[in-house]
């Protein structure tokens, strides 16, 4: 146990130290997001829209880790069905997320404007009937105006039996 401590201890401060040499990119973002229902559901939901807030804190020049919580509302479809005369109409209820999750950005070579990474976590279902369930989310971005906003795709999923999923673009302001 001791040992175990002793070791965390020591990994910590090795990130400290090697945080004092390198680029703080330590930053709050806050954002939009909308896109395309794809897969599974994209029958019942057309698109949807979102929300969403990280903390990011590099830990080296080419690595920032942080946390992400959001909300992405996908808006239920109307179909209607015509068989012999006869029409039949269904309204899909509105799909609602709270996803909360680890986030990993990754800055290859000197141009850290780019970026790639994933957010991973829980989303919690908060209509009726939506219990949530384990969530996903790879992304790319491009940092803009001098770093003050980005541009980034990313693709969202929820996976339970089946799959959530949507494609989206969104636009973040670096506070």
């Amino acid at each position: 146990m001791k040992k175990g401590i002793l070791t965390l201890v020591l990994i910590f401060a090795a990130f400290a130290v090697q945080a004092q040499r390198n680029v703080d990119r330590t930053n709050f973002r806050a954002g939009v997001n909308g896109g395309l229902v794809i897969g599974d559901f994209s029958e019942a939901y057309s698109f949807g829209l979102g929300v969403d807030a990280y903390h990011h804190w590099g830990v080296s020049k080419l690595l920032d880790v942080g946390v992400t919580a959001g909300f992405f509302n996908a808006f239920g479809s109307k179909e209607s069905i015509s068989v012999n005369g006869l029409v039949a109409e269904t309204e899909f209820a509105n799909v609602q997320y709270i996803p909360v999750g680890a986030s990993l950005r990754v800055y290859p070579g000197k141009n850290v404007g780019f970026k790639f990474g994933a957010d991973i976590g829980y989303a919690v279902g908060i209509n009726e009937g939506n219990d949530g369930a384990l969530y996903y989310r790879p992304s790319i971005g491009i940092d803009l105006r001098g770093g003050i906003s980005e541009l980034n795709i990313s693709y969202f999923a929820v996976n339970d039996d089946v799959t959530f999923s949507s494609v989206l673009l969104g636009y973040l302001f670096l506070f």
